[in-house]
């Protein structure tokens, strides 16, 4: 039989090309997100083979709701993301770091919770955390409290939760609707930028983050790590 896997934050960006590789490597896909329009959409875009499924990962109760629906499960993968945007260190409210912190850190948590008692023996985790946690980057203090949070977690998870594999992939800047905050030619500025001092040349696609995630779901040896996909970005600029 297939396996099964769901994608919390599957219905655009890097969850669904996820999505669409693990049905390539002939995956059992559920796919989930609080947008309703981005479900039904990312699900005429699959086809029939995948199915999906409405929820909010910041809601303790309708994590527990998908879960009991969708039933026993081999994998998960939980590409859920925060605010998106920056904002200066000195500028950062109460509020702001209270929606960066349930988005991201406590969605992430969460879902792994309520997917526990679904996984079966031998089953992975996959988290998706950002670049920013370690990335020392200016009007990113926020971005890098909640995904240097993911990434402790891994390892400590790894071990706690063993036999059960836990994983992330960092991601560094990737062209996905997370950057829809800026207008399209300050966008194409920023990449052009950051592709300029970037070893290989250009931003991510979601795609080369979803290899990654790939690798990780069907690697059995592999529990522990984060993966950096960043293009070799925290190498600095080449000469």
């Amino acid at each position: 039989m297939s396996k099964k896997v769901v994608i919390v934050g599957g219905t655009s960006g890097i969850g669904l090309a996820t999505a669409r590789r693990l049905l390539k490597d002939g995956m059992n896909v559920v796919i989930a997100g609080r947008n309703e329009e981005r479900l039904a959409a990312a699900l005429t875009e699959l086809g029939a083979a995948a199915t999906g499924q409405r929820v909010d990962a910041r809601d303790e109760a309708d994590l527990a709701r998908l879960f009991a629906e969708v039933g026993p499960i081999d994998h998960l993968v939980v590409t859920v993301t925060g605010p998106s945007g920056t904002t200066p260190f000195r500028d950062i409210d109460r509020e702001q770091l209270q929606a960066h912190y349930t988005g991201k850190l406590m969605a992430h948590t969460a879902t792994v919770q309520a997917a526990l008692p679904h996984l079966t023996t031998g089953g992975s985790v996959t988290l998706v955390s950002a670049a920013s946690a370690g990335g020392a980057m200016p009007a990113t203090a926020a971005l890098a409290a909640v995904n240097a949070g993911v990434e402790a977690m891994v390892p400590v998870l790894a071990v706690e939760l063993a036999p059960l594999r836990v994983n992330a992939v960092s991601p560094g800047v990737i062209d996905t609707d997370w950057w829809s905050f800026l207008p399209e030619d300050a966008r194409t500025g920023v990449f052009d930028s950051i592709a300029a001092t970037t070893p290989v040349g250009r931003v991510g696609s979601a795609d080369d983050v979803a290899d990654a995630i790939e690798f990780l779901v069907g690697n059995t040896f592999t529990t522990g790590i984060v993966i950096r996909v960043d293009g070799g970005a925290r190498l600095g600029t080449p000469r």
